[in-house]
């Protein structure tokens, strides 16, 4: 804050009397601790309707920024009214601080946007949720076009492309993915072995591990594995050639983005993710026997024969069978988080953070439905 001051330290706050209604007398100091007082009077004065009137400022002791604002606040006023104002008596420092203050003056009084209430903050959030289903339906309905258009020209199709990302999204993810789910499969048999000790049950220990890693958690596993993996990644390449103009290059050489880089990545995770999830399941059911032969006394061979009578092929079916519908929704989404990014770099790695969460979320939603949907129909 600029402020200058006179060599009196004991200045008095800031006072304002008007002894002829067309003097404005200005005394004491004119800083932001002492000028609340003078501000009120000048707040609740009666301004004269025209003529000429002067404001007095010899009596000023101290003088800042605080002080420039409320005085040139009340000139303005008293020029709204009609009245040709002068002031006089200033020092030059302080002067020179009005000068500075009435050539700021928009940017002084420039107002701070008022804060919406809570009924106003909800109906933005809805429609903003709104506006993002509408183009997600809009992005959802241009690849479901260009890949009809691709049905009818496969020749088009960038099978290049495809077979790269197979190679990234599918082949690179086999170790972790095998070792997560195997992993899986090694808690799934612990904790289910301490409960079926108790029973003697420990046979069934096939069926634990067998219908949940088959149906539910090696499909889910990998979804979320190439989620995280792939799904960001998606975003953050298409977010980069969009921050980079690449994309505008694309579409003034005639080139169709959602061909080019949607629908490669759509048709790569299609086929990657079952394959995945057979791989999982394999893994996470070789876990869960080690654990049965080391903890159950259930060997490989009475593992595998129960397996056979007790896991259904249904249940296999199942599971591979809901993996396409998740590759399809996490690849949608990274790409359409790609393509919402507007700004710089920390806009991409804030749509890369959307495009994870959401494609967990909607794997998690679709998951969910399809089990109450087969519970519902007893497979």
């Amino acid at each position: 804050m600029n402020r200058s001051r006179a060599s009196d330290d004991r200045a008095h706050p800031a006072v304002v009397t008007t002894p002829d209604g067309r003097t404005l007398h200005c005394q004491g100091a004119w800083t932001m601790p002492d000028v609340a007082s003078a501000e009120r009077v000048l707040n609740e004065m009666s301004w004269p309707a025209g003529g000429a009137m002067i404001f007095e400022g010899s009596g000023i002791q101290a003088f800042d920024t605080g002080g420039a604002v409320v005085l040139y606040r009340a000139l303005l006023e008293a020029r709204g009214r009609g009245c040709q104002v002068s002031i006089e008596g200033l020092r030059s420092e302080y002067d020179q601080l009005m000068k500075l203050v009435s050539s700021n003056w928009n940017a002084i009084v420039a107002e701070v946007a008022p804060r919406p209430n809570g009924s106003e903050r909800l109906k933005s959030a809805v429609r903003n949720h709104f506006d993002h289903v509408i183009r997600g339906v809009e992005f959802i309905g241009e690849s479901s076009t260009a890949l009809l258009r691709l049905c009818a020209a496969p020749a088009r199709m960038r099978w290049r492309t495809s077979l790269n990302c197979l190679r990234l999204d599918g082949v690179n993810a086999l170790p972790i993915t095998g070792l997560l789910t195997f992993l899986i499969g090694v808690v799934i048999a612990y904790q289910g072995a301490e409960q079926l000790r108790k029973f003697g049950t420990n046979i069934f220990i096939v069926d634990l591990v067998g219908i949940s890693l088959l149906r539910e958690i090696a499909p889910l596993i990998a979804a979320i594995l190439i989620a995280g993996r792939s799904g960001s990644a998606y975003a953050a390449q298409i977010g980069t050639m969009k921050v980079t103009e690449e994309l505008d290059a694309l579409q003034t050489f005639g080139l169709s983005p959602i061909e080019l880089l949607v629908l490669p990545r759509v048709l790569a995770l299609v086929v990657a993710l079952p394959l995945l999830t057979a791989y999982a399941d394999v893994l996470g059911v070789f876990g869960g026997m080690l654990i049965a032969s080391n903890q159950l006394n259930v060997s490989f061979t009475a593992f595998l024969s129960r397996f056979e009578e007790a896991v259904a092929l249904r249940h296999f079916l199942i599971g591979i069978g809901k993996a396409p519908f998740f590759a399809v929704i996490i690849a949608l989404v990274g790409c359409y988080q790609g393509f919402q990014i507007r700004g710089g770099v920390d806009d991409v790695g804030r749509h890369t953070t959307i495009s994870v969460v959401q494609s967990i979320f909607l794997v998690i939603i679709f998951d969910a439905i399809c089990s109450i949907l087969l519970n519902w129909w007893d497979l």
